[in-house]
């Protein structure tokens, strides 16, 4: 069972890391008060919840005091739990708050903005050390996430691309945001015995096989998609559409299609759909 909590200082990017957990497949919680942390685990664990995210409250601790304990009890009894601090320049925060004109948590009559950051990281001090420290001074809003991702892949745990490609078969008639066409290869349409079928069937695969052009192209498609995949992943980006279309969307487009959801399928959730075959 693997959880993930989520700690830092205010206006360092928790809630965009715990968006971008969710994405990659992990239950989401947010603001949740450490004494809540081992009951929210267990409940969750027995409703079949095995990957969890939480973002710490430290409003109520204060701070996150009890952490190091919590931590340890979990590990007892069989949780793989792993701790993220994220942290920012204190110019960085302040700009930050400037610009979305958030009240800071712990700001009040008494404290200035920066007032407030300074009591916040003192209020944490102790529970820094406990965990992987990520500093997003650097990054925009929109690269939180992928900092998220590195910084927990740098702790074991399961890992796989956080871009779902989706695999689409069409005619040309139906339109995508991104398509290629294999009109150029030749069509099983044109032979009888393979007309009625489509490119799931194994003769309609062996007379596709045999063409060169359809193995250069299938290369051609396969290369872009391993190229560009990775970048639509650290841009944050959780789908990608792969449209092949052919003439009639039966037999040329749907095997590549199904060729390239076999080859990406290990490492990536994969959606397949064949508009043509209903």
């Amino acid at each position: 069972m693997d959880l993930l909590l989520i700690g830092g200082v205010s206006g360092s990017g928790k809630n965009v890391a715990l968006g971008a957990l969710e994405d990659s497949g992990y239950y989401a919680v947010n603001n949740l008060p450490m004494p809540l942390v081992e009951a929210t685990a267990g409940h969750l664990a027995k409703a079949g919840r095995d990957r969890i995210a939480i973002a710490l409250d430290a409003k109520t601790g204060p701070g996150l005091s009890g952490l190091a304990d919590t931590i340890a009890r979990l590990r007892v009894l069989g949780w793989n739990v792993r701790f993220l601090y994220l942290d920012a320049k204190t110019e960085t925060l302040v700009k930050r708050f400037s610009e979305t004109r958030r009240r800071h948590p712990f700001s009040s009559d008494s404290r200035t903005l920066t007032e407030a950051i300074d009591y916040e990281r003192e209020l944490l001090v102790d529970v820094r050390p406990l965990g992987f420290v990520f500093d997003t001074s650097d990054l925009r809003p929109p690269r939180f996430a992928p900092g998220s991702r590195t910084s927990s892949a740098s702790m074991p745990e399961r890992s796989r691309c956080s871009s779902n490609p989706s695999a689409t078969s069409t005619a040309f008639r139906s339109t995508q945001t991104w398509s290629s066409t294999c009109v150029a290869c030749a069509n099983p349409y044109y032979e009888p015995k393979l007309q009625p079928l489509t490119g799931r069937d194994l003769p309609v695969v062996a007379f596709l096989e045999k063409e060169p052009a359809v193995e250069k192209m299938y290369g051609d498609i396969e290369r872009f998609i391993s190229t560009w995949l990775p970048e639509y992943a650290r841009d944050n980006r959780n789908y990608l559409t792969v449209a092949i279309g052919c003439t009639g969307g039966r037999h040329r487009s749907v095997y590549l299609v199904e060729r390239l959801a076999r080859t990406f399928s290990p490492h990536n959730q994969v959606l397949i759909r064949h508009r043509e075959l209903g």
